[in-house]
């Protein structure tokens, strides 16, 4: 696989498919290297965490597009490759004869993947804050009475990254009957919009944009965050039967029996009266009794956790949420798909820029001519 993307998107996905054992060839500008290799802090001993985070088991070579050598040794990776992924702007590797239609004239078996921002006719850059402003995700992200708010991860270009993986995947099957590869395209403004689900489909039924509700569900309830005597803890009632053992766990046995709250419409047309009598009785105590409560209730809640806790969380849960890539790298996330018989083992720590630029220059790099 011949990865000509850099920053976020594009390098999860070929991260994604070195997990599942392809042999993934990072081009990378020389002395340089991808964007995030100086997006830091933090720092790792070799570079920063944001690389480490979406370049293991890679192959990285330093080759510099404009120098015509450089480009007759990207030209044979592409053509030797049964995948090649780009986020270019477009028509920049096509004006150096790297762009779908010259590389399928040489490997008709490719499958091309293409990722933008906006799609092949928008030169606009595809960064995720942005497309998250424009892509209405900000509108429906923070509080009510607060400005619009990202989402605390790049979560549009991990999206579109999953999208990536699924089309290429795809057509590599459909490969295996035609034998023919194809151009697969994915931007994160089509990831976005078929990632806002119930928000989406919110619009279209009424014309009407959703807004913020915070920590709130526009169509459950109680399905948000309340206050307990010493934090917030989350509640998810996704039925009638939940809300009825929720209930009858904090002492309000009666509750479920008030119009106001004997269905989830009713709860939700009435969600202030609801969150104040549940909050009178949840500040009687702490979060952590209380999640114990809920848990033998067989309640669906937690208490909002951090970033490290939910690691902890896992762990205790024996999902091994982490991988050791050896003394010189960081700990990784674990390749979040288990599979019966092919278990992903081969992790390898992201490569240093240019680290296999011998390698690939004497042995992936041949002409296919």
């Amino acid at each position: 696989m011949a990865d000509f993307s850099r920053v976020l998107a594009g390098p999860l996905a070929t991260m994604t498919l070195a997990d599942l054992g392809a042999t993934v060839i990072k081009i990378e500008r020389p002395h340089v290297g991808d964007d995030t290799r100086q997006w830091g802090p933090p720092w790792t001993a070799a570079t920063s965490a944001y690389f480490e985070a979406a370049n293991r088991s890679k192959l990285s070579v330093e080759l510099d597009l404009d120098d015509p050598r450089d480009l007759e040794v990207a030209a044979n990776l592409a053509g030797r490759a049964d995948v090649v992924v780009e986020n270019f702007r477009a028509g920049s590797l096509d004006a150096r004869g790297l762009g779908y239609d010259a590389v399928a004239e040489r490997n008709p078996g490719v499958v091309y993947c293409s990722i933008s921002g906006f799609g092949p006719d928008s030169s606009l850059p595809g960064y995720d804050f942005l497309v998250q402003a424009v892509g209405g995700l900000m509108s429906i992200t923070g509080h009510a009475q607060s400005p619009p708010s990202k989402v605390g991860v790049a979560l549009v270009d991990v999206l579109t990254s999953k999208d990536a993986v699924a089309g290429i995947l795809t057509a590599l099957l459909e490969r295996t009957t035609s034998g023919r590869g194809q151009h697969v395209r994915v931007n994160l403004l089509s990831s976005l919009l078929g990632s806002l689900a119930n928000q989406a489909a919110t619009y279209l039924a009424t014309g009407t944009p959703p807004g913020r509700l915070g920590n709130q569900h526009p169509s459950i309830a109680p399905y948000e965050t309340l206050e307990c005597a010493d934090g917030q803890l989350a509640v998810a009632c996704g039925n009638d039967a939940q809300f009825q053992r929720l209930a009858e766990a904090l002492g309000l046995r009666t509750l479920p029996e008030d119009d106001r709250f004997r269905t989830n419409p009713a709860r939700v047309a009435h969600r202030a009266e609801l969150v104040q009598e549940l909050e009178s009785a949840l500040r009687r105590a702490d979060v952590d009794t209380w999640v114990g409560v809920l848990e033998r209730a067989d309640v669906p809640a937690g208490r909002v956790g951090d970033v490290g806790s939910a690691f902890e969380l896992a762990a205790r849960l024996g999902l091994q949420p982490r991988v050791s890539l050896g003394d010189d790298a960081m700990d990784q996330v674990r390749h979040p798909v288990t599979y019966s018989r092919t278990p992903v083992q081969d992790y390898r720590r992201p490569p240093r820029l240019g680290e296999h630029n011998a390698l690939i220059r004497t042995t992936y790099a041949r002409s296919s001519s």
